[in-house]
């Protein structure tokens, strides 16, 4: 299966989307909330099958279990589910850890400096908690090895993307992140300079400088990925990635913004 080719209906996402498989190994897009009028942020949830064994990438909050627990119930028994990945601690990524832990038998994988809030989303069992170190590391999902790998400060101070080398997907969480108006959304970026509209402010706002973009990059250029695909809004694919990942690379954001942030420095009397 190539991502490239996929062309999808827009009135039926709701179910979510297979991206990749190879027989034995599937990436799975788990659909749009089907009704964003509440005003909550777009968000998009995955899961990666290896030999019928499963992880969910940032399966997501309160508000959008009910459909994420339908969708993935399309493509496989919640029993499967061995491990949950949460990039950061943000409530969209993960307030629904406590729900999720109810209704699957699986570590949870999240950064050591985020462990201890998990409990203000509900209770936990802290025996299926993994937290990651700063350097990243690897979830066995079948006979597959995810790559968990560092993106420090874009935009959470522990945050982690995870690289599938199977079906060559980089799961970026909210790098990549697009912002698009109701009614709009779209699944795929094909033309990088159409879609950088809605994504340029997102990234100068919430990534926190050009030099943790410029790490960032350097990071994972040299992994060639196939497909970007983030937490928020649409996926990268074809030459939209490498697009995405030399526009980064230059991204002037966060700090490197304070004077239009605060306003000109004030001199000290």
């Amino acid at each position: 299966m190539d991502i490239e080719r996929i062309h999808l209906d827009p009135d039926d996402l709701g179910a979510g989307v297979v991206l990749f498989d190879d027989g034995r190994h599937r990436y799975v897009w788990l659909g749009l909330l089907e009704d964003e009028g509440d005003g909550a942020v777009q968000v998009n949830q995955y899961a990666v099958e290896n030999d019928g064994r499963v992880c969910l990438l940032d399966p997501g909050g309160v508000l959008t279990f009910a459909q994420v627990v339908a969708s993935l119930g399309r493509h496989v028994e919640l029993g499967q589910v061995d491990h949950i990945f949460y990039s950061h601690q943000d409530p969209d990524v993960c307030s629904g850890a406590a729900l999720w832990m109810q209704v699957t038998p699986a570590q949870v994988h999240l950064a050591a400096l985020w462990t201890r809030f998990l409990p203000h989303f509900g209770q936990v069992d802290f025996s299926r908690v993994r937290g990651l170190p700063d350097a990243g590391g690897t979830i066995e999902v079948g006979s597959a090895r995810l790559e968990v790998l560092p993106a420090h400060f874009l935009h959470s101070v522990g945050n982690y993307v995870v690289f599938d080398p199977i079906s060559g997907f980089l799961f970026s969480g909210d790098i990549g992140a697009s912002v698009f108006p109701d009614g709009q959304h779209q699944v795929f970026v094909d033309d990088f300079d159409a879609h950088l509209p809605f994504t340029e402010g997102f990234h100068r706002r919430y990534m926190s400088s050009r030099a943790a973009c410029r790490r960032f990059v350097d990071l994972v250029r040299p992994l060639e990925p196939r497909a970007i695909v983030p937490q928020h809004g649409a996926i990268y694919r074809g030459p939209a990635v490498g697009r995405f990942l030399d526009w980064l690379a230059d991204l002037e954001c966060g700090v490197d913004n304070l004077d239009a942030l605060y306003g000109p420095a004030r001199r000290r009397r």
